[in-house]
């Protein structure tokens, strides 16, 4: 379907006005194109032409381009990573959380329609890998970003220490079963990743077993990419300061002693193995079919917002558009006149 525009004014422009109005008023910025927008001419536009949604591509706060901004490029190391930074962006945190609502609008829309094309066969999905150590905020990630979305179309799974069931398989054996089917965005949680991060780390598998598997979950991706399963990867670093804090304040609030874990100080300890483990899997299984983007998590409100404009392009890059009705339109709605009458 050709791209067109709901009104004459260029919808970036309009894109960056509902994002610094929002910024200014603190309420939810509002895309052109939207629900709320479309009903108030709805009558006199054919729903089978609804425009594709313009996006919110573009706006100035972006200097540098988020996929370019946050992918790993040669050279690269962790230890020297700056988690408080925010790679490519300008603007302020006032203006990040209302390009996140814009952002979300528009994720909302896109997953709508990945979700219909799986209710008419189609097998394209999205997955998204989410890697980092406690507190990086995975979990708000999950909360913050993919809960702008309708969960139907959610797929989301977290993987912990294997099950005795899972042990008993090939290590990929668990991730496989857990893919998003066709429509769907799937997330993880952590991922096969841990079974090169923790496992490396703690020396739960012979060291050549280990390096035998960098290729291995390489292959299993451009497999799932082959399949239609566009694939985003992030990694979310937050330095030891920031993540003393975090900790710290789950031990002083009685509310958050529920997210604390004894077992979160054992891996702190390990920090500097922690850091080698990951760069290992940055540097071997950053591919050109799924790339590592590598997310600064200090600030939340950053993270988030990286996040969520990586996951909307690849939306974007799938050229979503409404399935194709597999039934007669002008007889069912003569049928349902008739029913009326």
């Amino acid at each position: 379907m050709a791209k067109t525009k709901a009104k004459s004014e260029d919808p970036k422009k309009l894109s960056k006005k509902a994002a610094k109005a929002a910024a200014k008023s603190g309420k939810k910025a509002k895309k052109p194109g939207s629900a709320e927008d479309r009903s108030v001419d709805a009558d006199a536009a054919d729903p089978a032409l609804a425009p594709v949604p313009e996006t919110t591509a573009e706006i100035e706060d972006w200097a540098t381009p988020p996929r370019e901004a946050l992918g790993v490029v040669d050279g690269f190391q962790i230890r020297d990573f700056d988690a408080a930074a925010t790679p490519g962006w300008t603007g302020s945190r006032a203006e990040a959380e209302a390009r996140l609502a814009a952002l979300g609008e528009e994720m909302s829309e896109l997953q709508e329609r990945l979700f219909a094309e799986g209710r008419s066969g189609g097998r394209r999905a999205v997955l998204l890998v989410i890697q980092g150590l406690d507190t990086a905020g995975k979990g708000g990630i999950v909360r913050h970003v993919i809960g702008m979305v309708d969960p139907q179309g959610v797929s989301l799974r977290s993987f912990g220490v294997p099950t005795q069931e899972e042990r008993s398989h090939h290590y990929l054996w668990r991730i496989d079963r857990s893919l998003p089917p066709g429509g769907k965005i799937g997330v993880f949680d952590r991922s096969q990743y841990e079974d090169v991060l923790v496992v490396r780390v703690d020396g739960l598998a012979p060291l050549e077993e280990i390096e035998a598997r960098y290729e291995e979950i390489n292959q299993f991706e451009k497999a799932l990419v082959d399949r239609e399963t566009y694939v985003v990867k992030v990694a979310l670093v937050v330095s030891p300061q920031e993540q003393y804090q975090r900790l710290r304040e789950r031990l002083e609030r009685p509310d958050k002693h529920w997210k604390f874990s004894l077992g979160d100080l054992k891996v702190r300890a390990k920090r500097p193995a922690y850091d080698e483990a990951y760069q290992l899997v940055l540097e071997r299984t950053n591919t050109s079919w799924a790339p590592w983007y590598v997310i600064p998590a200090d600030n939340k409100w950053f993270a988030r917002l990286a996040v969520a404009e990586l996951l909307v392009q690849a939306l974007r890059d799938l050229d979503l558009t409404w399935p194709a009705a597999d039934f007669d339109v002008t007889a069912a709605m003569a049928e349902l006149d008739a029913q009326q009458q």
